[in-house]
């Protein structure tokens, strides 16, 4: 069943001022409304690019954004800064009104959009407890029958007599989720909360959220930039950009389309280096680039190919120098460092040298990962740079009717197995 349904939604804001402007607009928008027309000011609006400056005074926050979520569901909403995520949370939540089209919901809506949203700080945690309730409809009966469970959660029972003007941030934020989880609202709204809260407090709010979805059935819609979170804890996800839907579809398609937003790189596999980098060093990189052994630099690269590094170094002394490598996932967290050094190999002579180094096939899973390289002369960094080279693995091809799904990591190697 259909939850939430935003058919056409767009939200514009007129810059550098409060309200709608002068009078004459006003005069203006009256005058074509009694007429029947389209507001004149939204023809005129920009895109919401926050980087560039526009030549309008209007500007789209959002613009003809389209989505349904089915009861139950948890809906990622992702996006760089700006793109309008917290707009589109506060339209749904009826904090403020589209421009133009409709939200349709059913059932009761909770929202947390930004930290201590709804709490007056004069107040004690527990009359906040209440004062939230009642603002969600819930009586004074049903909101006691919760009492005990949501400050058990929430960890702030020493406090919760407390004004929550003495909380820190993440007292209130663990107070004002444990509110609304369990309050049992039909659809909850989180915006960038949790990044307020510690790693405990957020691996037992994901958990609740999970709860929520599955085991009550109730909708989740969820926006973060912890790709962590988003994916461990949505099924879809819709990805916006200077207010607009620019991708909508499954979790791992929609982080990685987000990740690549804006990455003038792309799936650089060769890279060239300026002299002007090394202007203060003894060496210079020359270039570094990875592909499949027996392939072209940019082939496509599946995990049946055995791949290469290869970096062109150029030294000037015969200092000795360890080249590392540090490989990371799509998330840019580090999966493994390697180095020179440890395979034994002696890079003192002077000139020009190849610096080749070699990955077994069948080591890497399917998605896209990243190589910074750094340069070290066993003691302190010389030269570091992230990113430098980009690739991506596809799955190899599968015979009919076999597993095409993507099994969970970032590594999938195959090991020797024995049975006797």
């Amino acid at each position: 069943m259909i939850i939430l349904k935003a058919e056409n939604i767009s939200k514009q804001y007129r810059l550098g001022l409060i309200g709608t402007g002068t009078i004459s607009h006003d005069l203006n928008r009256w005058w074509h409304r009694i007429r029947g027309k389209e507001d004149p000011y939204l023809k005129i609006g920009e895109v919401n690019d926050r980087s560039s400056k526009g030549k309008s005074a209007y500007a789209w926050a959002l613009k003809d954004i389209n989505f349904e979520v089915q009861q139950g569901e948890v809906l990622g909403i992702i996006g760089k800064n700006g793109a309008g995520k917290s707009t589109l949370l506060k339209i749904l939540s009826r904090v403020t009104s589209p421009t133009t089209g409709e939200i349709k919901t059913r059932g009761r809506i909770a929202s947390l959009l930004e930290v201590g949203t709804g709490f007056h700080p004069e107040l004690t945690g527990r009359e906040n407890m209440y004062l939230n309730g009642a603002i969600l409809g819930m009586t004074k009966a049903e909101i006691k029958a919760k009492e005990q469970e949501i400050i058990e959660f929430s960890g702030c029972e020493r406090y919760v007599d407390t004004p929550t003007k003495r909380y820190s941030s993440g007292m209130r934020v663990r107070l004002a989720f444990a509110v609304a989880a369990f309050l049992e609202p039909d659809i909850l709204v989180i915006d960038e909360v949790l990044a307020v809260g510690d790693a405990e407090f957020q691996k037992k709010a994901i958990g609740k959220m999970q709860d929520i979805s599955k085991g009550d059935g109730r909708t989740v819609l969820f926006v973060s930039h912890n790709m962590a979170a988003v994916k461990s804890l949505c099924a879809r996800a819709i990805v916006l950009e200077n207010g607009t839907s620019v991708f909508e579809g499954g979790t791992d398609e929609a982080v990685s389309f987000y990740l690549n937003l804006g990455n003038t790189k792309g799936s650089e596999t060769l890279r060239y280096f300026n002299e002007e980098d090394f202007e203060k060093q003894s060496f210079l990189i020359e270039s570094v680039g990875l592909k499949g052994e027996h392939k072209n630099y940019n082939d496509p690269l599946t995990r049946e190919d055995d791949l290469i590094i290869n970096l062109t170094l150029i030294k000037h002394t015969l200092e000795e120098l360890v080249v590392v490598f540090r490989f990371k996932d799509d998330e840019g967290n580090i999966m493994f460092v390697t180095n020179s050094d440890d395979a034994q190999m002696n890079l003192k002579k002077e000139g020009k040298q190849l610096v080749t180094m070699h990955l077994p096939n069948f080591f890497f899973n399917e998605g896209n990962f990243s190589v910074d390289i750094m340069i070290t002369n066993g003691k302190k960094q010389l030269f570091f740079e992230p990113d430098s080279v980009q690739f991506t693995m596809l799955q190899e091809t599968k015979e009919l009717g076999g597993w095409m799904g993507r099994s969970p990591g970032f590594l999938k190697p195959i090991f020797k197995w024995d049975v006797k």
